[in-house]
This record gives C-alpha cells, sequence and structure tokens, in this order.
C-alpha cells in the first residue's frame, strides 16, 4: 500500500490508522503548500488535486472517510471499526461530518476564494467561518463529554479522525484547551506508539 500525503493535512488521520494496523506501506509526499496536488503527475493518480490517496494493490481510493473505513474493514482484527451496527453507524456519522466541517467551516477559513471571487467579500466569510467553527468545535466538546473515545468507548477511525481537527483549531489560533474534553482525547491519543510515530515522520505537532 501506499499513501500520497501531505504533513498535517487530513491525510495524517489515514495515516495514523496504517500506523495502527502494523501493515506495511509507503508514503509518497505531495505539498499541499506548493501546488504538488495540481501537477499532472498527481492529477493522474487523483484528478480532483487532493490529498490523501491510498494505492491498494493497485485500486486508487481517494477521500480520508473512504481511506480509513477501508483500512479498517480489511483489517478487522485491529478493531479500528466497531463490530455492531449501531457502532458502524456512529462512525460513519462521525466521518461525514468532520468531512463536511472540512470542506466547509475550515475552508471558510483556509480557501476562502473557493467561496467568492470578490476579495472584498473573503474578510467577511473568514469571520463567519471562524464563528461557524467556534460553534461546532463546542458540539465536539460536548459530544466528547464523558467518553474515552468517540465510538462505544472504543479507539477507533474516528479517534484519528477528530485529531486532524484539534490540530487545525490549533493552526487556526483557537484556545483548544478550553475544549477540555477533546483537549483530554487529543491528550490519549498523543500517548499512543503509533501516534508518536506518524507525527515524527511528518514532523509535526497537534498544538500548532
Amino acid at each position: 500500500m501506499k499513501l500520497y500525503f501531505s504533513p498535517g493535512a487530513c491525510s495524517l488521520a489515514p495515516h495514523i490508522v496504517l500506523e495502527e494496523i502494523n501493515k506495511p506501506y509507503q508514503t509518497e509526499l505531495v505539498s499541499t503548500m506548493d501546488g504538488s496536488t495540481h501537477k499532472s503527475e498527481h492529477l493522474r493518480i487523483n484528478p480532483k488535486g487532493r490529498v490523501p490517496v491510498l494505492n491498494a494493490d493497485d485500486e486508487i481510493i481517494t477521500e480520508a472517510a473512504a481511506i480509513m473505513l477501508y483500512l479498517a474493514l480489511q483489517n478487522l482484527d485491529s478493531e479500528m471499526i466497531s463490530n455492531t451496527p449501531i457502532g458502524i453507524a456512529r462512525t460513519v456519522e462521525w466521518m461525514n461530518w468532520l468531512s463536511g466541517i472540512h470542506a466547509f467551516i475550515i475552508a471558510q477559513n483556509w480557501r476562502t476564494e473557493r467561496f467568492s471571487d470578490d476579495v472584498n467579500a473573503h474578510e467577511g466569510i473568514r469571520t463567519k467561518g471562524m464563528q461557524n467553527l467556534q460553534d461546532i468545535y463546542s458540539l465536539i466538546n460536548t459530544k466528547l463529554h464523558g467518553s474515552k473515545w468517540a465510538v462505544e468507548e472504543k479507539y477507533s477511525i474516528a479517534d484519528a479522525y477528530l485529531l486532524v481537527f484539534f490540530r487545525w483549531g490549533n493552526r487556526l489560533g483557537l484556545k483548544m484547551r478550553e475544549y477540555g474534553n477533546w483537549t483530554m482525547h487529543a491528550e490519549r491519543l498523543e500517548l499512543r506508539a503509533a501516534v508518536k510515530s506518524v507525527l515524527g515522520k511528518e514532523k509535526i505537532s497537534i498544538w500548532g
């Protein structure tokens, strides 16, 4: 398997899952910062011009949620997804919600040009995006109240995905430690060997 990734992008979550399942894999850096995702060689692999991409036995899978679901189902012994119908549904519920937050709310702050060609409108979009982000992050924090992990008290792919958004909150200047439940969740993740390994490989921190 080969994961095409960019440090700290949403590809961080499937990178963590690959490390957790403990199967051989390779990585290829495709930076989101220097335009590499839109170069012809990457567009041949993923015409969407995004990361992550997973090449699994010549099956090209895109979208972080889809990649993680594939990895969890292909490696059930890793217990990265629930084995109950409601647990699977709750996992997909988290993954869909977070993907939507990424596409719209995070993008309002980091990819403002996607929402308007009028540069004079960008400041207002970012301001509203930050308000939306704070509201949603407060809700995530509430949903994690009293829970060690996101789904059925078992570590899963949803937790790896949540870590990406926690890190992004820090990058966007939110006072993430004020989200106490989520901070404890992130600190538990930070103690996992797989998470430590991937953060080291990508040379990033969840705190900024």
